[in-house]
């Protein structure tokens, strides 16, 4: 077992895996991530939908048809964030949205560069790119600043140079964070941070950051729109935090069993074949397993 896992912390390795969705139009939003995010199909039949890249399924999308939609209280996805490895990477992504569908903001975040478009179903997705981790600012106890200040769209696209159009996304592409919509900033902590194990970075009186190994998210949470119910409708499926061992996953059982012990909030825990489901207060599934 690690040191990490020892302390209560994720170890430095951790990262997110994939996503899942649940829509009602699954050619149409298949559609979507592969024409404008840039993901390749991996696997297809009529029910559900792999993308990714490289031969890594980085989001899984299931018709749901019967479920409701996501009703305008639920907790549930505020955006999955795509990352991409370079300036010229996210330039091509713009030049995808901007040929095939809509903008609808752009970030500078001090440390990372970002996109953001909702898809065909109103679920929320964010393309970005980080800048050097040397490079991140920091404040006087260590930790990463942050910012949302306008982004030069402009020098992103020209950052793509002089190749035109670029179709698929590149292979170093993955899911860098997934940041989600809460009744209670509380009990996502005591899920995430004191269960899972994550750290907590930027924090506000309706935002959380939290993260393993110095990054500056894997996970957001806020309660921005105020949603007061647990998620049932259709949007996000599940996500995936992945450690490096078995004795990471471990820890994270122990740490989940003492939150249950000592703590008023409601999560249940399911043993998977490759790790653990937690589901949590907000109705929001979080599925954890080793690399």
């Amino acid at each position: 077992m690690t040191d990490d896992a020892h302390s209560g912390r994720l170890p430095a390795e951790t990262r997110i895996g994939r996503a899942a969705l649940r829509v009602v139009d699954l050619d149409e939003t298949t559609a979507f991530y592969r024409d404008v995010v840039g993901l390749s199909v991996l696997d297809r039949d009529e029910e559900r939908a792999a993308l990714g890249v490289d031969g890594s399924v980085l989001l899984v999308l299931r018709r749901d048809a019967d479920r409701p939609a996501r009703n305008r209280t639920d907790a549930g996805l505020f955006h999955t964030a795509f990352r991409v490895p370079t300036r010229a990477a996210l330039g091509e992504a713009l030049g995808r949205v901007r040929e095939r569908w809509r903008l609808d903001g752009a970030s500078d975040h001090l440390v990372s560069e970002a996109l953001y478009l909702d898809d065909p179903e109103g679920n929320g997705v964010e393309i970005y790119r980080d800048r050097p981790r040397d490079a991140w600012p920091t404040d006087g106890d260590g930790s990463v600043r942050m910012a949302t200040d306008p982004l030069d769209v402009e020098s992103v696209a020209a950052a793509a140079g002089e190749s035109g159009l670029v179709d698929r996304a590149p292979l170093d592409t993955d899911v860098g964070h997934v940041h989600l919509e809460v009744t209670s900033l509380s009990a996502f902590e005591a899920v995430y941070v004191e269960g899972l194990g994550f750290e907590t970075g930027m924090r506000g009186p309706d935002v959380r950051f939290v993260a393993a190994g110095g990054y500056h998210h894997h996970l957001g949470a806020n309660t921005w729109r105020g949603r007061t119910t647990p998620a049932a409708g259709r949007g996000l499926a599940w996500f995936e935090v992945v450690v490096p061992d078995a004795g990471a996953l471990d820890a994270v059982r122990a740490r989940l069993d003492a939150v249950a012990a000592e703590r008023d909030v409601e999560f249940a825990v399911t043993e998977r074949g490759d790790g653990i489901a937690v589901t949590d207060a907000d109705g929001i599934e979080v599925r954890v397993r080793t690399a």
